[in-house]
C-alpha cells in the first residue's frame, strides 16, 4: 500500500484537467511528499507522464483499480525542478485549414486516445495516441511536415517535443486542437 500525502480526486474529467488540476496541487506540497491522483481519463496516465518528465517532478508509477487510475507522483525540490518548456514551432487551427484546403502534403498525427479519434477526427489524420508514440516513431517518416493535434494542445505538445528530441525537423503543434477545429472531420 502506497501512503500519499494528498489524495486529488480527477475522476470524470478529461484532458488537460487532471494535469491542470494535479499542477495547482502540487504547488501546494512540500518538496518530497507524495500526491495520489485519481482519474477515470485514460489519456491521463500519458499526460501525467509526460508533465513529470518536463517538470522534473518524479513519476512513482500507476495502479488501476475498477477502471480508476491512480498516479503516484513526488514533488522534487526546488533543485530539481525544471521550468516548463512549451513547443516553440505552433500553428493555428485556421493555418492548418488553410493549408490542407490548398492542396499543400501534410502529415496529421492524432496524439488523443482511439475512443476520440474514432468519434471526431480530421480526415486521412493518423492516430498514434501519445503514450504509445515513442515506440511507433517507426510509423512516421522523419523528413514530413507533421502537424501534432489533440484535444487542447496539451499532449500534442508533449508529443512534439518528444518527436524534435528524436530528430524529427518538420514538426508543428496544433492549437487549441480538435476542441475548436471547425474544419472537416470524419468518424467511424
Amino acid at each position: 500500500m502506497i501512503k500519499a500525502d494528498q489524495l486529488l480526486d480527477c475522476k470524470g474529467l478529461a484532458c488537460p484537467m487532471p494535469i491542470v488540476k494535479t499542477k495547482k496541487a502540487m504547488d501546494q506540497l512540500e518538496a518530497g511528499q507524495i500526491i495520489e491522483v485519481q482519474a477515470t481519463d485514460k489519456g491521463s496516465l500519458a499526460d501525467i507522464q509526460g508533465w513529470a518528465k518536463n517538470t522534473g517532478h518524479q513519476y512513482l508509477g500507476t495502479i488501476e483499480e475498477d477502471n480508476v487510475l491512480k498516479h503516484y507522483l513526488r514533488k522534487a525540490s526546488p533543485d530539481e525542478i525544471k521550468e516548463q518548456k512549451k513547443y516553440k514551432h505552433v500553428v493555428s487551427n485556421e493555418e492548418l485549414e488553410k493549408k490542407m484546403a490548398s492542396g499543400e502534403k501534410v502529415m496529421i498525427l492524432d496524439v488523443r486516445e482511439p475512443a476520440e479519434y474514432a468519434f471526431h477526427r480530421i480526415p486521412g489524420a493518423i492516430s498514434i495516441p501519445l503514450g504509445e508514440l515513442e515506440n511507433r516513431l517507426n510509423e512516421l517518416r522523419r523528413e514530413d511536415n507533421i502537424h501534432v493535434i489533440c484535444r487542447t494542445g496539451t499532449r500534442s505538445d508533449l508529443a512534439c517535443q518528444l518527436l524534435a528530441e528524436k530528430d524529427f525537423s518538420a514538426v508543428q503543434n496544433v492549437e487549441p486542437g480538435m476542441s475548436g477545429w471547425t474544419g472537416p472531420t470524419e468518424r467511424n
